[in-house]
Formats: structure tokens, sequence, C-alpha cells
């Protein structure tokens, strides 16, 4: 276990990570906010799927979803349709002009850290992955919502992807 300074300064480096999300945000479209853009990406690698499901993998409130599904079909970026096995249900899924616009998103997004992190190695890059996804991954376990308290965190992934709790947009 380490030492309490260091939970200390990684506090204080979580806090300041704020500013890689701000500039995240300033690249983004002004149509295009980052709950518009988690959808996408969320329809994007999982498929489609229900609106319940979206705001599992969101992390989010129901009536967060909603909001951020009603920006997203109001600009034409996805539709919904009635589900075949539950008519009341609808599913959610991308539209060639979201597709299109996830795509632009996307090339923005790696434009960026490319330009922020051209003096990183990439070793550095993959290394601040493999720890960024882990931590994501211990606070999917243990935090709230996670997995049940006590359990083994290799039990917490049974019956879940890797990426069952990813939250970050593009």
């Amino acid at each position: 276990m380490a030492a309490r300074s260091q939970y200390e300064e990684l506090a204080r480096q979580l806090s300041a990570v704020g500013a890689v999300k701000r500039g995240l945000a300033r690249i983004l479209p002004s149509e295009c906010p980052s709950g518009s853009a988690a959808v996408l990406t969320l329809l994007a690698k999982y498929g489609e799927m229900r609106i319940t499901r979206l705001a599992e993998l969101l992390a989010v409130d129901m009536s967060v979803t909603s909001r951020h599904v009603a920006h997203v079909v109001d600009n034409g970026w996805i539709e919904r349709f009635p589900d075949p096995a539950d008519k009341r249900s609808r599913i959610l899924r991308l539209t060639p002009a979201g597709e299109a616009l996830l795509d632009d998103l996307t090339r923005r997004t790696t434009e960026m850290f490319a330009h922020n992190l051209i003096d990183w190695s990439d070793e550095d890059v993959g290394q601040l992955n493999t720890l960024l996804s882990r931590l994501r991954d211990s606070f999917s376990c243990r935090g709230s919502g996670g997995c049940v308290p006590g359990r083994h965190s290799g039990d917490c992934r049974a019956g879940h992807s890797d990426d069952s709790y990813t939250r970050t947009p593009v």
C-alpha cells in the first residue's frame, strides 16, 4: 500500500486533470457538448442499445441520459426506433451524420493529444493509458455502484467487459 503522502499527491494531480478535460471540451463543436459526444462514442463502441443501458455506461441518472439523447436525436446524430422485443422500449442507433461527427471528434481529440504530448514517447503514452485504465477499474470495482464490497477485485469483472464502466467521451 502506498504512503499517505502519495495518495495526497494523487488527489492533487487528479484535480489538475480538469485542465485536460477543459481542453477537450474546447475542441468540441459548440453544438456537440461533452455529454452528446459521450453518447455518440458509446453507441459507436457498443452498437445499438436501450437508453437504460446507455445510462449505465454513462454512469449518470436516467434524466441526464434522456436530455443527452434528446439533444443528439434533435441534431440527427442518432435515431430511436421501437425495440422488437418490447414495443414500449426504444433502441438507439447512430445515424450516418452521427458517425461523421464522431469521426471529426476523434480526429480533433487525437490531434489535440498529439500536439500536447509531442515530447512523450509511445511507451509513456501507453503507460499512462494502462495506469488510467487500471485506476478506472479499481473505482468500478470498489467505488459506489461497483462490485459488491469484500469481493476480490479479480471477481469484479465477472459478467462485465473490460470497458463496462467507460465514461469518458472521445
